[in-house]
């Protein structure tokens, strides 16, 4: 029987390329997204079926799982992919943009996971890949919110692959980054307009960017890119938890789990020109 893969935020970016990639190697794809509209050529694929789910609405989560199986019959891989980031000072970002960040990128993931289990407990097999980010492996500046939301997802992740081996289920990992070609960036840059910081961070803010900004510039990875590695993951047959996705952020992997702690810091440090300020706010580099 031919297999099948519910992937969340279809609609751009990652999501986008690995239903394409699945459904071109001949998967049923039910490619989840929050306004199907997007989907139209998807849904023009015969293996494809494109169906509305937010993330933040239980209902609909339930609704889309129903219609795949209704359509297809089972639910073989989920790939929690859909998600945003939030930008900018901790200080300066709202308890409600808070909220939603974990709403999106934790919550919403561990609650179209919950919908999914019954199916495959009772098929005792499946495969659930929860799409993280380097951000979720080191820490960084301007993005602390959405950094504690992947390090939650890895952790929630980690320890959930112990629970369900023992009803036969997988859980993976894929940790991308450095990707510019996705729609993430454009959604991010709108949220940095909602993010009212204290002025004393202006300096530290205008450095970090030009920073960022520089690390963009180096990215040569893509969507398509991603989906391969996802793809790999979900049909490699293996146990293995984490998948680092990208080339760029190989070096800032090894390096935080395999650096000692004070080493890693002072490069950390180091790359984004980062340091106590003097008693006049600005940045010594």
């Amino acid at each position: 029987m031919t297999s099948t893969v519910l992937i969340t935020g279809a609609s751009t970016g990652f999501g986008r390329s690995t239903a394409q990639l699945f459904a071109a190697q001949g998967w049923n794809v039910i490619a989840s997204m929050r306004n199907t509209d997007a989907g139209v050529d998807l849904g023009m694929l015969a293996n494809v079926l494109v169906t509305r789910l937010d993330v933040q609405e239980p209902a609909s989560i339930k609704a889309a799982i129903s219609a795949g199986l209704a359509r297809f019959g089972q639910i073989d891989v989920l790939i929690n992919n859909a998600g945003f980031g939030l930008f900018g000072v901790f200080e300066g970002t709202s308890s409600a943009k808070i909220r939603e960040q974990f709403d999106v990128n934790l919550f919403g993931a561990m609650d179209v996971t919950r919908q999914v289990l019954p199916h495959m407990r009772e098929r005792k097999s499946g495969v659930i890949i929860n799409v993280s980010s380097g951000a979720g492996v080191f820490g960084l500046p301007m993005l602390s919110i959405y950094t504690a939301s992947k390090f939650a997802l890895e952790g929630f992740s980690e320890s959930l692959s112990y629970e369900l081996a023992s009803q036969g289920i997988v859980v993976k990992i894929v940790e991308p980054g450095g990707v510019i070609s996705t729609g993430f960036g454009d959604r991010s840059a709108g949220e940095v307009a909602q993010v009212s910081s204290p002025t004393d961070y202006d300096v530290f803010i205008s450095h970090t960017a030009q920073a960022f900004e520089g690390l963009r510039e180096q990215s040569l990875s893509t969507s398509e890119d991603v989906a391969r590695v996802i793809f790999d993951a979900a049909s490699d047959g293996t146990d293995r938890l984490r998948y680092v996705a990208t080339q760029d952020i190989e070096p800032m992997v090894r390096a935080r789990r395999e650096t000692a702690e004070e080493s890693y810091m002072a490069m950390m440090r180091e790359r984004f020109g980062l340091c106590v300020c003097d008693g006049d706010g600005r940045l010594d580099s």
